[in-house]
């Protein structure tokens, strides 16, 4: 008799959050699932929370919710990464697996406990890094390693640079562009970084006591950040405060957030938009090697699904836009290849393809440029100084 699934999400409303990315749907129509409870301490709107996440039943503790459901897995839906290290500790004491929300952590020490608990617990993390999980982005790994643009030497990411721009666009949208550079060419060997406030080099008190979400240790309104990867490939991150808006891409077409990597015969290029129909570029490529700048042409990469989930019911967008699901497709469909990916790696006892240890390089990366930057120098990796370098 296969077995069945018992989810159970934690996604509690009292607390506002920006940018969800519909974790709460990831599992709905998933074979062999069953979307046993809903947690949120905020009991506005049920029936329609219950309704959005599938689940069964509602429950008002999380604590509560474990012990009477006893889960297989639970969703953590919060976007806030220091009420992380608790919820998972919690749930790896009672055996469930998580699929968890970007960022995991806002320090190395809570990943460091995260890794060492999971592995004491025996337990799997997937985490919400959903360009490992995309079609067009997995299309644009495959043709860098079959060498459509020839050897890799650099790729440039870009945050979204907007009133965030600087260390907090870095930790909230950046970590999905550190990550994907990790996913496509491996662990980093250094970084050399340069965090400027008001263009002067950010000092450890120019720390910000307040962002606009809470995400933990945060300085500066721009970051440049070269890392070494294996193979010689450079890796690039650049945010600045104040270039886009949300006004200015619907007005210009031109985003900021987004990867491309160039080779030694041509580059290829995805962006994340803001538009609601289409939240990424085309996958697009230039087959002309040299400057970017040189008379480049790019054209569109068709990509074609070839994934497939036996037994899964159709994909029910009109979900889209309601109940903090996002209106891109995109977001939707990552998620249910990432619960599907954490299903089957728990059966073959294997790490998801997005999980904690890439999560806590993410974190690990992010450091590096802030110790980079305050010490003036090339940091390696891994960092043996785990301490926030903004922390006291």
């Amino acid at each position: 008799m296969s077995k069945v699934w018992k989810v159970g999400i934690l996604k509690d409303s009292s607390m506002t959050m920006l940018g969800l990315h519909g974790l709460h749907n990831a599992f709905r129509g998933l074979p062999g699932v069953d979307v046993v409870a809903h947690v949120d301490s905020n009991t506005d709107n049920l029936a329609a929370k219950l309704d959005s996440s599938g689940a069964r039943r509602h429950y008002s503790d999380y604590i509560e919710m474990l012990e009477k459901e006893k889960p297989d897995i639970v969703v953590l839906c919060s976007r806030h990464p220091y009420e992380h290290l608790q919820q998972i500790r919690i749930a790896a004491e009672r055996g469930c697996h998580i699929y968890c929300e970007k960022p995991l952590v806002a320090n190395l020490p809570e990943a460091d406990e995260i890794v060492r608990i999971s592995e004491h617990a025996q337990i799997k993390i997937c985490m919400a890094h959903p360009a490992r999980y995309d079609l067009s982005f997995l299309t644009m790994k495959k043709m860098i390693e079959a060498g459509e643009i020839g050897t890799p030497l650099t790729a440039y990411g870009r945050g979204k640079s907007d009133h965030r721009g600087g260390g907090e666009d870095m930790i909230v949208l950046g970590t999905h562009i550190l990550d994907f550079q990790t996913f496509i060419f491996g662990t980093p060997e250094y970084v050399m970084a340069d965090v400027t406030l008001q263009n002067r080099p950010i000092v450890r008190k120019d720390r910000e006591e307040k962002t606009v979400e809470p995400i933990g240790p945060s300085a500066g309104d721009s970051v440049f950040a070269s890392f070494q990867f294996p193979n010689g490939v450079r890796g690039i991150f650049e945010s600045r405060r104040g270039l886009s808006s949300s006004e200015s891409v619907k007005r210009t077409g031109i985003v900021n957030m987004g990867l491309c990597v160039v080779g030694t015969k041509g580059s290829l290029s995805m962006r994340f938009k803001d538009f609601p129909c289409q939240p990424v570029e085309k996958l697009r490529i230039s087959r002309r090697s040299g400057p970017m700048e040189d008379a480049s042409f790019y054209e569109e990469v068709p990509v074609m699904e070839e994934r497939s989930i036996p037994g899964a019911e159709p994909l029910d967008y009109s979900r889209c836009g309601r109940m903090d699901v996002p209106d891109a497709r995109f977001f939707l469909e990552a998620n249910r290849f990432a619960a599907w990916d954490l299903i089957c790696s728990i059966r073959e006892d294997r790490q998801p393809v997005s999980n904690m240890y890439n999560a806590r390089l993410a974190q690990e990366m992010i450091q590096g440029i802030y110790a980079s930057s305050l010490s003036k120098s090339v940091v390696k990796f891994p960092l043996a100084d785990r301490t926030h370098p903004l922390e006291d």
